[in-house]
């Protein structure tokens, strides 16, 4: 797929990476620059929201919630049906990109957008230029801390291992770093080209600019 930022032509993004790493951002600045965008977590909010609604829950802090901490006894049951519509979500958004193919598009994923399966992830490799923010050590204690204080849904696959003694909280903030750095080997393998996260706080960076560099890492338009 084309990656142009001539307007004429599809730019067809898809940016990955843990929660906080600025996929949100970077896909609501292009949203503003007129790129047409999309969030996954939207779309499995929506398929959600008959559930959530029935214990009171509601936006992205409300799907969290509804998860519960990952030591909580319903935890894995609504692990797995928040992964079934991700699942459900990302192969409604392929397929519209693979029926029109002169559709531009920038897909804001989820953190967990490599557990959809092989036949979804190469899809995605297929019809967009997949972008890996990839946060620094230092960006990954914050994502730990952020994590603790202002929970997004994460699905933690069995990366959630308790020690005897320890309290919940204790043990996110010990295997919370082990899942990033789990992922970052999934997020650099799916990924045409990786920008580091510090590289991108510069405020005055803009779109262009943005493009240029994914323009630049992946050497040619594709």
């Amino acid at each position: 797929m084309t990656m142009e930022t001539n307007k004429d032509r599809p730019l067809r993004l898809a940016l990955i990476g843990m929660s906080g790493a600025g996929k949100t951002f970077w896909t609501k600045k292009l949203a503003a620059n007129q790129y047409p965008a999309v969030s996954c977590d939207d779309g499995i909010e929506q398929k959600l929201a008959p559930r959530l609604a029935a214990g009171g829950y509601s936006g992205i802090n409300g799907v969290a919630a509804w998860m519960g901490w990952p030591d909580s006894t319903t935890y894995t049951e609504r692990e797995s049906e928040y992964l079934a519509e991700e699942i459900h979500t990302l192969d409604e958004i392929l397929t519209q990109l693979e029926k029109q193919p002169e559709k531009s598009l920038v897909l804001d994923t989820t953190g967990s957008v490599i557990y959809t399966g092989n036949n979804l992830l190469m899809r995605l490799r297929r019809q967009t230029t997949i972008v890996y923010l990839a946060a620094s050590a230092e960006e990954q204690r914050l994502l730990t801390e952020r994590y603790l204080h202002d929970p997004k849904p994460v699905l933690w696959r069995g990366a959630f291992q308790p020690k005897a003694g320890e309290k919940p909280r204790e043990t996110v903030a010990r295997c919370y770093p082990a899942l990033i750095a789990a992922r970052r080997q999934s997020y650099e393998a799916l990924a045409h080209c990786t920008l580091e996260v510090a590289a991108l706080r510069d405020a005055s960076l803009d779109v262009p600019a943005f493009l240029k560099m994914i323009q630049d890492k992946t050497g040619s338009a594709r």
